[in-house]
């Protein structure tokens, strides 16, 4: 295991059932996530046919992945997934789709927080046992985690719930993902803050800024936030299929 500040990475033999797991897409643009439940399994919840979760979402895809080719995942252990997004189970060879294994962080101090520069590694929210975490993933993969969005329920904000229970019960506000939040702490600190006009050094301005930066990703932590709520796995299925039949 290569656990540390700069990298969360995990040798396969040290899984273990229950374990939120990701891997890095394209030059580290975004990660997907899923948990681990153990044989050589994953499940993860992916907007992309065939589970290898090979885009964000977003008209970006257009222009950074015009040139990726359309590889459809048709392995001997997971069969023919070509057709299938949503949450779904596949083999890890398939989920990593050939990139690096990592281990997400819980119960991790503000401290080591915020050492990390990056987000979609590691949640100030401890993680919920074992058997609980594993009827979650398993109970959505029959049942489905709804519609896919990039900043309030992407495969990461399913892992943490996976994990957690937690959910976020305001509309208005990004979900539990942190490479979301990170994204959009990113845009607050370089566009709102009051702060910028205090100095008018580069250094000045990039400390302010990277300053913002943290302060924002740790508000947005789903172990820090206010509008979150612990939510039973059967319940949050049962008001989807309410919402979807009005």
């Amino acid at each position: 295991m290569k656990m540390g500040v700069l990298s969360n990475r995990i040798c396969r033999e040290d899984l273990k059932p229950g374990d939120h797991i990701y891997s890095w897409r394209y030059a580290y643009i975004y990660a997907h996530h899923g948990i681990y439940i153990g044989e050589g399994k994953v499940i993860h919840f992916t907007q992309s046919q065939g589970g290898r979760e090979i885009g964000t979402g977003t008209v970006l895809d257009r222009v950074i992945f015009s040139s990726s080719s359309s590889e459809a995942s048709n392995c001997a252990a997971c069969g023919d997934q070509s057709g299938r997004c949503g949450v779904i189970s596949s083999c890890l060879d398939c989920f990593l789709a050939d990139g690096e294994l990592y281990l997400f962080q819980y119960a991790v101090s503000p401290a080591l927080f915020l050492a990390k520069p990056r987000g979609g590694t590691c949640t100030i929210a401890a993680s919920d046992p074992t058997s609980e975490v594993l009827h979650r993933a398993s109970f959505l993969l029959h049942n489905g985690f709804g519609v896919y969005h990039l900043f309030k329920n992407n495969c990461e904000d399913f892992a943490i719930y996976c994990k957690t229970g937690l959910l976020v019960i305001t509309r208005i506000s990004v979900g539990r993902s942190g490479q979301a939040t990170s994204l959009l702490a990113g845009a607050s600190a370089i566009v709102s803050s009051p702060l910028r006009y205090l100095t008018t050094s580069f250094s000045g301005l990039a400390a302010v800024g990277y300053g913002m930066y943290c302060f924002s990703r740790l508000v947005s932590d789903i172990g820090v936030r206010r509008d979150v709520e612990k939510v039973a796995v059967e319940m949050l299925v049962s008001a989807s299929a309410g919402c979807q039949e009005t």
